[in-house]
């Protein structure tokens, strides 16, 4: 998921044509926010007769970085925005400013999704091409970020691992919800970023499959029954207890909101998580594969 990245609508989807228009005025309409955003904070800078450098010292970054925030070309992070409204005494001009920038960080297409994991007291997910965005360490999102194609500029990588850091506030939230990860032993094998990378993610899944409200499984490449042939998905149970089905792949994605197609990703992923690795037997395997690095 947006490790590859991914969209979310509320309600049925509408016609691709429909999607695509929507998904091309969402970006433009991000943009437009980020941009004012900057030209907020240049003008209550100028405003307090500060520097730039002056400026950047107090919140901690570059007279550069400065500049990018103020010309729309990185999106500042909330205790940035925070920061910066204190520092300029601008009285809440700027902090009203964090949510809609929030959303702005991610790809049009994965803003809803973003938002919904937030809600979510459920998330099961099948994953087949690479580490889940919610286990990947930094390093990791780097390498996978920085294979994409085409290429992304360096603002737009810092951007998207911060972005992808954040999402995993999940495991710190209370109550914690139930997190279930299934993944092809493919995934663990695949050398995103090299061998050194693939060793801190290995360690890193170790670690959180050690977390009482999470579980890691492996399917397993020699098994001859899979019932997630399909292809990747995720399903999701938000706090109000509606269900959803996301699927993404290729820069698109789709949401699923009919109950009875979620009742089936369900039963699906149940017999998914049945034909993998328990999770005990999945750890010790992500182990034995570190000691084959």
């Amino acid at each position: 998921m947006y490790e590859r990245w991914g969209a979310v609508a509320e309600e049925q989807a509408e016609p691709e044509a429909d999607e695509a228009e929507g998904a091309h005025t969402a970006d433009k309409s991000a943009r437009g926010v980020v941009a004012a955003f900057g030209q907020s904070l240049k003008t209550l800078r100028t405003r307090a007769g500060m520097e730039r450098e002056e400026f950047g010292k107090r919140l901690g970054y570059s007279a550069s970085t400065i500049a990018s925030f103020e010309q729309g070309r990185r999106i500042p992070p909330p205790r940035a925005i925070d920061r910066s409204d204190e520092v300029l005494d601008a009285g809440g001009l700027l902090t009203v400013w964090k949510d809609q920038l929030e959303r702005a960080q991610y790809p049009a297409f994965f803003q809803g999704m973003a938002q919904l994991e937030k809600q979510a007291i459920e998330l099961l997910s099948y994953d087949t091409l690479v580490v889940n965005g919610l286990l990947q360490t930094e390093e990791y999102m780097r390498a996978l970020v920085g294979n994409h194609c085409p290429p992304v500029d360096a603002e737009t990588i810092e951007q998207r691992v911060s972005a992808r850091l954040a999402r995993q506030a999940i495991f710190e939230r209370k109550p914690a919800p139930l997190l279930s990860f299934v993944m092809c032993e493919s995934v663990l094998r695949r050398k995103v970023g090299g061998g050194n990378v693939l060793r801190g993610q290995l360690e890193e899944l170790l670690l959180i499959g050690q977390r009482r409200n999470v579980e890691i499984q492996v399917m397993p490449l020699a098994s001859e029954d899979n019932a997630g042939l399909e292809g990747p998905f995720t399903f999701i149970t938000r706090d109000d207890g509606k269900r959803f089905v996301y699927v993404e792949a290729q820069g698109t994605s789709t949401l699923e909101t009919d109950p009875k197609q979620a009742v089936l990703a369900a039963a699906r992923y149940g017999i998914i998580r049945s034909q993998a690795f328990t999770p005990r037997e999945s750890l010790q395997f992500i182990e034995k594969l570190l000691g084959e690095l």
